[in-house]
């Protein structure tokens, strides 16, 4: 059976769905996993004895969820500064952060460097193993087609994810990579944890873009 668990009580009104006219904001095209750089944000950088298990309630998952949730929001809006849409990624492993990944496609110029992918090789490169046993990874915007791939060969056991993507998710909204039951590996799945200021942090970034777009065009 799928190792799944959804969290529908956690997915805050206002996230981006097929019904949600600003759905189109946080389409496939525009969310290209972009700013992703793990020399750019390691491990030491964020802290991982400041966000302990302890620090953060391990014997309360959901808070430790939402903490570690939201320190991936921090990440994400790093993206955006750098002009990249933001996602932002942590690997949590014993209670401890191994991986960092935010969006680094447009600086890079790197079509596969999206949160999730940087997030893993990050931890990957400290553990010097492929695999992740055990570990939790949080990202703000539900995972594409080869994030939900890597993260599944990478033997991640949690994924915890924000806003729901209608575009390009593949755990929930157009595909169950994570968890299919034809695959070799299956991950736990908590879909919606701060659903709402993961979605809105990409609304933001697309109507600045937008925006910015409007201001080039030469007037008639």
């Amino acid at each position: 059976m799928p190792a799944s668990r959804e969290r529908a009580d956690a997915a805050a009104p206002g996230v981006p769905g097929a019904t949600d006219p600003t759905a189109t904001d946080l389409g496939a095209t525009d969310l290209g996993a972009t700013d992703l750089g793990a020399t750019d944000l390691g491990a030491t950088d964020l802290g991982a004895t400041d966000l302990g298990a302890t620090d953060l309630g391990a014997t309360d998952l959901g808070a430790t969820d939402v903490a570690f949730m939201q320190h991936a929001l921090e990440i994400a809006a790093q993206a955006a500064e750098h002009g990249d849409v933001p996602v932002g990624a942590l690997v949590v492993q014993g209670g401890r952060i191994v991986g960092v990944g935010r969006n680094r496609r447009e600086v890079d110029d790197d079509p596969v460097a999206h949160a999730e992918i940087v997030a893993l090789r990050d931890a990957c490169r400290g553990s010097a193993r492929w695999r992740v046993d055990g570990a939790t990874l949080y990202v703000t915007l539900e995972p594409c087609p080869m994030c939900a791939g890597a993260i599944v060969n990478a033997r991640v056991a949690r994924l915890v994810y924000g806003a729901a993507d209608p575009k390009a998710g593949a755990v929930r909204s157009l595909y169950c990579i994570c968890d299919d039951v034809r695959l070799n590996h299956r991950v736990e799945i908590v879909a919606g944890v701060l659903a709402d200021p993961c979605a809105e942090i990409l609304r933001t970034f697309f109507r600045g873009a937008r925006s910015r777009r409007a201001a080039r065009r030469p007037r008639a």
